[in-house]
């Protein structure tokens, strides 16, 4: 596994503190040192390379069409989103690497990089949604 760009996200971002209510959208953008949700912090890594993700949450990332598309071979920063059932409503989102997800877990409390075997493995990720791109660049 490696990092590919996210090998150049300073150091506090692997330190980010899970903390479910602190969501796109319910904090202003930069405050990651509280802590964040899986979404916030995946939203905040792609922010610090330029990409403009607006705060949607749940199901309106999936479906957005005007800041992110949907692709089938993924690149490095694209987002990745899992869930149980394939719902896309409340899923996991993370950050692809290329060939691995960054991601805020909220049961190692911080975020981690796996590869797909891991989440293969948990059945609350059982189905990987698919990836989004994000298409606008910050001003």
């Amino acid at each position: 596994m490696h990092l590919g760009p996210l090998a150049a996200l300073p150091h506090w971002y692997w330190e980010v503190p899970y903390v479910g209510k602190r969501f796109p959208g319910a904090v202003p953008r930069g405050q990651l040192g509280e802590g964040a949700n899986r979404q916030f912090w995946a939203y905040e890594v792609l922010d610090h390379f330029g990409f403009a993700v607006p705060d949607h949450r749940s199901d309106e990332l999936w479906y957005d069409t005007l800041a992110t598309r949907r692709v089938g071979e993924p690149e490095p920063l694209d987002l990745v989103l899992y869930k149980g059932d394939g719902d896309p409503y409340g899923p996991h989102v993370g950050v692809w690497t290329g060939d691995a997800v960054a991601h805020l877990c909220a049961t190692v409390g911080r975020p981690i990089v796996w590869p797909q075997a891991q989440f293969d493995a948990r059945p609350r990720y059982a189905v990987r949604i698919g990836f989004k791109r994000a298409t606008r660049r910050l001003p």
